[in-house]
């Protein structure tokens, strides 16, 4: 799974299993933002709605787990 983990200036920088690396963010589409899920496919780099949507409800999650457990 390859997710936008930041933008710097021009570049974004790509997380995945295998490390990170920094692309231009113009290969990225428009709406791209941090924490979506991408998609290479055909030399263009696409967002996984999907994948993307699951990611944010599973860190929302977690998140009020912490917070919970934070308070206890």
């Amino acid at each position: 799974m390859t997710v936008i983990d930041r933008f710097e200036g021009g570049y974004a920088v790509l997380a995945s299993e295998n490390g990170s690396i920094s692309i231009s963010r113009e290969q990225l589409p428009p709406e791209a933002a941090e924490g979506d899920v991408l998609i290479f496919k055909n030399d263009s780099y696409l967002i996984n709605k999907e994948a993307t949507s699951r990611k944010r409800r599973q860190t929302r999650a977690r998140l009020r787990r912490l917070i919970k457990e934070d308070k206890q």
